[in-house]
């Protein structure tokens, strides 16, 4: 069996000591503090190219390249003014903070050029202390030691909340090779993701040549053509209480004080518990699904325009708009997108096949029976009834029995290499490992890229890890 290496995220939780706890800290300030630096210096020479445009009509001075080369030189230079305690913490933060500065720039640059689709993107603004603390490690001493540590460059060793020992027998075995090691905090919580280039086997077919069409919803996480419903785990509807009387709290709260603080670390101690088990619950699943059937059916969903806000405007003001903004939150929470990933790469890892039906698809309004195809559906109709031959089943599964059809008539193996998507525009399709993905006009496809996940399942369904 011919095996394939494909990157791959192990997300351990960390267990430091008091003053481990202050080296993550200082670790991510000084990603925070370089990011920062070089953003200062990037705009200092775009506001000196302007002013000398504008005063000799052209530039005279060279402006500041924005690469990562270009910027670690200019920080070689300046570092001992500007941060005479740099040495203290690894050079591995400053370069990681630098690195995020090209990434942000140059996606900002694509997205104002017209090369990059979708939502246009931001200057970056300067970071905050707090705000998505994260420090990243590539050279240095990052290894697995023994079942309940790792080993980090200047911080040295950190014991985990987990087990590490399925990471460790591979990187033993020589099987798996850690690229990178990622710090980042959530709430009170320190984590540490290792990024690994892990040899999977190439697995062509997992023995099953049944086909499972999946509808998704915001009441059932996702029916089955098989007639399974699986309920969604609503994870921010039912902290929804607990969060707004905790953001009161942050809000009756003097701020600077110390009383503000604890309470936002109730607010985030909060969303980060909501997080958690909405991916729980999408790992459980996707890995279940991918593993089982030979094929999959999912929807093209348009996720942007399904929760556009209806507020509308000062002139056309929108209807229902309270209504429309619960709705919206019910189908953030239930993370299509996030699920539609996971199925894309471990199809590839399982061996199953994942088909993607046309957005314009009429799943939920033609009838599985007879096929038949209303022109309105009610979003408030659970049950799906058929006025040409009087079928009626829930709306859920007879979406999902309709996608199982399609699948019937849309098996291109063969023709899924050049795709089409209104608003991606034409894209390759490029096979991975095992030719388990298979697209039909959706568009772009991500390099397979996980993370383990571990837990109870509340969901009843058999839980395998990745």
């Amino acid at each position: 069996m011919t095996t394939a290496a494909v990157h791959q995220a192990y997300r351990f939780a960390l267990d430091p000591t008091r003053t481990q706890r202050g080296a993550l800290a200082a670790h991510c300030g000084a990603a925070r503090f370089a990011f920062n630096w070089g953003l200062e210096q990037v705009k200092a020479s775009m506001a000196l190219c302007e002013f000398e445009r504008c005063m000799f009509g052209e530039v005279r001075t060279a402006p500041l390249r924005w690469s990562l080369a270009g910027l670690r030189r200019e920080w070689n230079r300046d570092k001992d003014r500007v941060a005479p305690w740099w040495a203290q913490q690894s050079k591995e933060a400053y370069s990681s903070g630098l690195a995020g500065l090209v990434a942000a720039l140059q996606n900002w640059r694509s997205s104002r050029d017209g090369k990059r689709r979708g939502t246009p993107v931001e200057f970056p603004p300067f970071r905050k202390r707090g705000h998505r603390d994260s420090c990243r490690f590539t050279t240095g001493a990052i290894h697995i030691d023994g079942v309940r540590h790792v080993t980090l460059p200047r911080i040295g060793r950190l014991r985990t909340s987990e087990s590490t020992e399925k990471l460790g027998r591979k990187v033993a075995s020589g099987t798996a090779r850690i690229l990178s090691a990622t710090l980042c905090r959530g709430a009170d919580r320190w984590f540490v993701s290792f990024t690994c280039s892990v040899e999977r086997a190439a697995t062509r077919s997992n023995g099953h040549t049944d086909t499972v069409g999946i509808d998704l919803g915001v009441h059932n996480l996702a029916a089955l053509s098989g007639g399974e419903l699986v309920p969604a785990p609503k994870a921010l509807s039912c902290a929804l209480r607990a969060l707004r009387r905790s953001q009161r709290v942050v809000a009756r709260r003097s701020r600077g004080s110390r009383r503000r603080q604890r309470a936002q670390l109730r607010v985030a101690r909060i969303h980060r518990r909501v997080a958690n088990v909405r991916r729980h619950h999408l790992h459980v699943l996707s890995t279940r699904l991918a593993k089982n059937p030979g094929r999959l059916v999912i929807e093209d969903l348009n996720l942007k325009g399904m929760v556009r806000t209806g507020r509308g405007t000062v002139a056309e003001p929108g209807q229902r708009v309270r209504a429309r903004s619960g709705q919206n939150r019910l189908l953030l929470d239930a993370g299509f997108g996030d699920f539609r990933r996971l199925l894309e790469y471990k199809s590839v890892w399982y061996g199953s096949r994942l088909l993607v039906a046309d957005r314009w698809f009429p799943s939920s309004k033609r009838c599985s029976a007879c096929g038949a195809v209303r022109s309105e559906l009610a979003r408030a109709e659970r049950v799906f009834a058929c006025a040409a031959c009087s079928f009626r089943l829930d709306r859920d599964l007879n979406a999902a029995r309709n996608l199982d059809w399609w699948a019937a008539g849309h098996d291109v193996a063969a023709s899924a290499v050049e795709t089409q998507n209104a608003r991606r525009g034409a894209a390759t399709i490029r096979p991975h490992a095992g030719e388990g993905l298979e697209e039909a006009r959706t568009g772009i496809v991500p390099e397979p890229a996980g993370l383990t996940t571990g837990g109870r399942d509340q969901l009843g369904l058999a839980y395998v890890p990745c």
